[in-house]
C-alpha cells in the first residue's frame, strides 16, 4: 500500500514525522481526508484534530490552527501550539473555556474581542478531543 510521508510541527518541536496511510486535518474550510498522491494544497487549519493514520494505528494530534502544505508524496502541518492527544490537560481547557466565555460576557473589559473568541474555539476543540478520548476508553 503506497504511504505518504508526514511531519506535524509546533512553535517549540516536531511531534510527528513518519509514513502514513492517509492523515485528516481540520482546514477552515472543513476536514481534509489526504492520501498518497494528493494533489497539490495549501490550506489554513482551525483548531481541531489532526489524524495520522499509519499501519500500526492512529496517531491523534490537537492543533491550535496553522498551515497545512501537501504535496503529491508529503504533507507538512504548522502549528503554534499542537499537543498529542494524551497529553491534553482537562482543567486548564475548562478554566480557560471559562476565562473566555467571562470576558466575553463582560463587555466593558476592554479585552479583544477576536482574541477572546479564538481562545474560546481553541479551548472547545481541546474539549471536544478530550471527551472523545474518553469516549474510546469506555
Amino acid at each position: 500500500m503506497p504511504t505518504i510521508h508526514v511531519d506535524v510541527v509546533s512553535a517549540t518541536e516536531s511531534l510527528y514525522s513518519g509514513e502514513a496511510n492517509c492523515v485528516f486535518a481540520p482546514a477552515s474550510t472543513g476536514e481534509l481526508g489526504i492520501y498518497p498522491k494528493h494533489v497539490a494544497l495549501l490550506s489554513t487549519l482551525k483548531p481541531g484534530e489532526v489524524r495520522v493514520e499509519t499501519s500500526s494505528g492512529i496517531e491523534s494530534i490537537y492543533v491550535s490552527g496553522g498551515i497545512v502544505e501537501v504535496q503529491p508524496d508529503v504533507v507538512t502541518i504548522f502549528s503554534d501550539t499542537a499537543i498529542r492527544a494524551h497529553d491534553l490537560d482537562e482543567s486548564k481547557a475548562l478554566e480557560a473555556k471559562q476565562r473566555a466565555e467571562e470576558a466575553m460576557a463582560d463587555t466593558d473589559n476592554g479585552y479583544d474581542i477576536v482574541s477572546t473568541q479564538a481562545t474560546l474555539a481553541e479551548a472547545m476543540a481541546q474539549l471536544q478531543m478530550i471527551s472523545k478520548i474518553k469516549g474510546k476508553k469506555l
